[in-house]
């Protein structure tokens, strides 16, 4: 799930033919809310599904910071559950030519570092 992931295949193409190849149940196309679709995955993983989720580009991620870095790793062990949920998200990184300073961020030493 992510911003145009279905009908236009991925800002970068990335996701391109997954919904011919999966269908419009699980190839879901969101509204602009990062927290929204990063939380749902979330949340999705928690219960045994196994989510992807794509930002359009990672620095889109840090609006959904808190549910990635916070909410995500202390899940299980609120739920006293034996494993840790897992929600792969993926995007873009770094500079973008044409797309401007708030598109560019790179932020792959960010979540590394934060606890499973």
């Amino acid at each position: 799930m992510g911003e145009e992931v279905a009908e236009y295949n991925g800002a970068y193409k990335v996701s391109q033919g997954l919904l011919d190849r999966f269908g419009a149940e699980r190839i879901i196309d969101t509204p602009i809310s990062e927290n929204g679709f990063a939380g749902l995955g979330i949340g999705a993983a928690m219960v045994g599904l196994r989510p992807i989720v794509e930002f359009m580009t990672f620095s889109f991620s840090l609006v959904a910071f808190d549910q990635i870095v916070n909410n995500a790793p202390t899940c299980s062990p609120c739920r006293a559950a034996s494993s840790t949920s897992r929600s792969p998200s993926a995007g873009r990184n770094g500079p973008a030519h044409q797309l401007g300073a708030t598109h560019s961020h790179a932020t792959e030493c960010f979540t590394p570092t934060c606890p499973d």
